[in-house]
């Protein structure tokens, strides 16, 4: 389906002040996230929680993290500034992580984790939104490249930071250090200028025009057809995905419990380490030489991945393989939101069609780990990383055979979304 000509929409020009603002906003975005991972098992842990606790409560968060996702975009896609939603988000992302750290309690706990989780949903839209807002749909492929080395950075940094809080302090002060991050992630927040943010253009409207987003525009074949296959082909994908690290996590304790732990951060620094590095350059090629090429590589290395991990037995090798994941996080750290805003390019309702996409992420993921222990438990876990890997090879059939080319027609900003077919 071809949409008209953006007739007049010329390309903005944010400011160095606006550009690097969003910068650090996201790196200390992903600070404040990185203090909700597995340090809580661990605090928990450390306060006398029974593992059933524990995992009700994770459970619940991600949940409300599920069927937020939509409800999430929508109401980013609503509102007039999505840097005073960001703003609120961040705010309650901190509250949050002090209800954990004054008050662990399981009525406080639980109400800090579903906080945590509504707040989510909106801040990850917000920061799309923003992006798109600032520097249009012409530079969006690198500014997403930009995001993602942040964000990489941030997570990097924080989780080497928080680590050392939590061995040389206590594990509460690990949510004392998230808390207190969010004063400069809301300092950086502020450098974003409002008046170069288009609300319209944000939205996926068309620039400096009066809001008219019917929801019957997202619905056009054209457009719905491609974002399904994608969210479809992405929930395949964290199917096979998000189970990985947790049962090579087993296989490295069984192996070599001494080294597990060392080995485990590596796999989590490491492709945090090559996502920062390569970044940038996957957002210059999506422009370039267009997403569906990248969208292949990053699905294909997942099967790759899930082969390696079922076949190789040492565990430093197994290390290096977890390199591919760097990949995987590179291509799609850039190419989820990109995608998504070309599909609805001028339709008002990229947060929505992101929060559909992020459904569809989220069920595969909360499946993921449940499927991976059954089949380890039962026929072992090179037969786990084998039937991983053939779901990541359906994902990967899914986006070859379905999935067209969402690029703009010529490449930059002069057309909407012409969804060419493969």
């Amino acid at each position: 389906m071809d949409v008209p000509p953006a007739i007049g929409e010329a390309p903005p020009h944010p400011s160095l002040t606006s550009q690097r603002g969003l910068d650090w906003f996201v790196f200390f975005v992903a600070n404040v996230q990185t203090g909700f991972g597995p340090f809580i098992s661990v605090y928990l842990t450390s306060a006398a929680w029974t593992q059933v606790d524990i995992g009700v409560v994770l459970s619940i968060g991600s949940l409300v993290a599920l069927l937020g996702q939509m409800p999430g975009g929508a109401i980013v896609d609503a509102v007039p500034s999505e840097r005073l939603v960001a703003a609120i988000a961040v705010a309650i992302v901190g509250g949050s992580a002090l209800l954990f750290a004054t008050w662990p309690i399981y009525i406080a706990v639980l109400g800090g984790s579903v906080l945590h989780a509504a707040a989510s949903c909106v801040l990850g839209p917000a920061m799309a939104a923003i992006s798109l807002g600032l520097v249009g749909h012409g530079g969006l492929s690198e500014r997403f490249g930009r995001n993602a080395r942040f964000a990489a950075i941030g997570n990097g940094i924080a989780a080497a930071a928080m680590g050392a809080c939590g061995y040389w302090l206590s594990n509460r002060a690990v949510f004392f250090v998230t808390a207190v991050l969010l004063v400069p992630a809301l300092v950086a927040l502020a450098f974003i200028r409002t008046s170069e943010v288009d609300p319209e253009r944000a939205h996926g409207g068309p620039p400096e025009q009066p809001p008219q987003r019917p929801l019957s525009s997202l619905w056009q074949p054209g457009r719905l057809r491609p974002l399904l296959v994608f969210s479809g082909s992405f929930m395949l994908f964290q199917l096979a995905n998000s189970a990985m690290l947790p049962l090579m996590g087993s296989v490295l304790t069984m192996r070599s419990s001494r080294w597990a732990s060392v080995l485990i951060a590596a796999c989590i620094v490491v492709p945090q380490l090559l996502v920062a590095l390569i970044s940038p350059w996957i957002g210059r090629n999506a422009q370039h030489v267009g997403r569906r090429p990248l969208l292949l590589l990053g699905f294909a290395v997942l099967p790759i991945r899930g082969v390696l991990f079922a076949v190789i037995h040492d565990p430093n090798v197994l290390v290096l393989v977890q390199l591919l994941d760097g990949v995987s996080g590179a291509v799609f750290g850039v190419l989820v939101p990109l995608v998504v805003a070309d599909v609805t390019r001028r339709t008002g309702h990229f947060n929505l069609a992101l929060g559909i996409a992020g459904t569809a992420i989220g069920v595969g993921a909360a499946l993921s780990t449940t499927l991976a222990g059954y089949v380890s438990d039962h026929f072992g876990s090179e037969t786990a990383f084998l039937v991983l890997a053939v779901i990541a090879a359906a994902g990967l059939a899914c986006i070859w055979s379905m999935m067209p080319e969402t690029r703009p027609n010529d490449g930059r900003t002069s057309r909407g979304a012409a969804l060419a077919t493969p």
